[in-house]
């Protein structure tokens, strides 16, 4: 392969022989039946070795983009190259929305479903939650579609990209809203303290930041249907817009200020129109359950120093329980703790192994695609039906087409 091509944060350079970018579902079944090794790359928002591979790399960004709205409006039918803020707009222009978005409006949808990407609020499930079929080329170059209600499906819908090569997915969706962004700066740690679950249920979708280098909130996001004014909790509205990480333009963000506008132009903090920020980061992120989060949020206190000093910000959110077996949110409401560090993997992997051993007792669950050192062995006992899985990568993928020394070693 004559271009060096890297993940979206440039962390990793990937070692495939050649990349393929199939204009066709046949043209995808005849590169799988071609033999492997082969692995998807989506958008490239990962910041780990789990899209790489020493074989064949094939992307989806020429298959013809694709958004079948049906006929009764509850579903669309996308194609597996598709990003969110594409398809945001085409429903958004027929008044349809779905029922979240990650932070970025940039990632794939197959990218985002197959590693459990989420967005936030207290009742919003994660984003793989909204496939209600999924069609995918299988190890052997057969095309397989599996439906909601199906015995195999709610393994296969997070699926790490390990069954196959993910083609079209079907998302459920309602009729599009609005909402209003607000900002509030500097909630005190003793508002955290009392009233934490309050807070993160306080509308649509809320976030709040931090850089650890105090025991107060730096800022929170509110994404709310109504109004408000006053303070809240003892913060005060920001003065102008923010970005989430210090010292970036906030012309990047998504309007704040209250001012309503479409759901997809509020729920991402990013406008689809920029860049977000340069890349240069890593990410890890932890699940715990939400009853548990205020210790959550201590034990990152007890190495608040340590986390600072390779930190750029922490987001916390919020997600409502799903059955989907490799979802972080499996039969568990949750909150997540969203880490973006310094691109300096040397100087961060000592703090996420300590912050991993400080969540421990609290049984937290690691975002695949990003950093994390918890071993193979800690992610499958997270996971009731991490065996289950196993079955459904021996049946789909026997030869073990998709394989990777990443998925290997996480799968066994």
């Amino acid at each position: 392969m004559s271009e060096r091509l890297t993940n979206w944060a440039g962390n990793i350079v990937f070692g495939a022989r050649d990349v393929r970018r199939p204009a066709s579902v046949s043209e995808v079944q005849d590169i799988v039946a071609a033999g492997g090794p082969i692995r998807v790359l989506g958008s490239g928002h990962s910041f780990n070795r789990m899209a790489d591979t020493d074989g064949t790399l094939v992307s989806l960004a020429d298959l013809p983009r694709l958004a079948e709205i049906s006929e009764d409006r509850t579903s669309v039918r996308v194609d597996g190259g598709i990003r969110y803020g594409v398809l945001a707009a085409h429903l958004y222009d027929n008044g349809l929305a779905l029922h979240n978005t990650a932070s970025l409006p940039h990632i794939s949808v197959a990218g985002a479903v197959a590693t459990a990407t989420h967005g936030s609020g207290e009742r919003n499930q994660n984003l793989a939650a909204a496939v209600s079929s999924i069609e995918f080329v299988d190890g052997s170059g057969k095309l397989v579609t599996l439906a909601r209600g199906d015995a195999d499906f709610p393994g296969a819908v997070v699926g790490l990209g390990a069954l196959g090569v993910v083609t079209a997915l079907t998302l459920d969706v309602q009729p599009a809203f609005e909402l209003r962004q607000y900002v509030y700066d500097s909630v005190p740690r003793a508002s955290v303290e009392q009233h934490l679950h309050e807070m993160l249920a306080d509308g649509y979708s809320v976030s709040l930041f931090t850089n650890w280098t105090s025991l107060d909130i730096s800022h929170a996001w509110l994404k709310r249907t109504e109004p408000m004014t006053g303070d809240w909790f003892g913060a005060h509205l920001a003065d102008g817009p923010r970005h989430p990480v210090p010292g970036m333009p906030a012309m990047n963000s998504t309007e704040q200020g209250g001012v309503p506008g479409p759901w997809h132009q509020r729920l991402p903090h990013f406008r689809m129109e920029f860049t977000p920020s340069s890349g240069e980061e890593l990410q890890s992120e932890y699940h715990v359950a939400r009853a548990d989060g205020l210790a959550a949020i201590d034990a990152v206190a007890s190495i608040r120093e340590k986390v600072a000093a390779v930190l750029q910000v922490c987001e916390l959110r919020t997600i409502k329980a799903d059955d989907l077996w490799l979802s972080p949110n499996y039969h568990r409401d949750s909150m997540a703790l969203h880490f973006t560090w310094i691109a300096d993997t040397e100087a961060v992997l000592p703090v996420v192994a300590e912050l991993e051993r400080v969540l421990e007792p609290l049984a937290p669950r690691a975002h695949f695609g990003k950093v994390f050192t918890q071993s193979p062995e800690t992610i499958r006992a997270g996971y009731e039906h991490f065996a289950d899985f196993q079955e459904l990568v021996r049946r789909y993928d026997p030869a073990g087409t998709f394989r990777n020394e990443w998925l290997a070693a996480i799968v066994g």
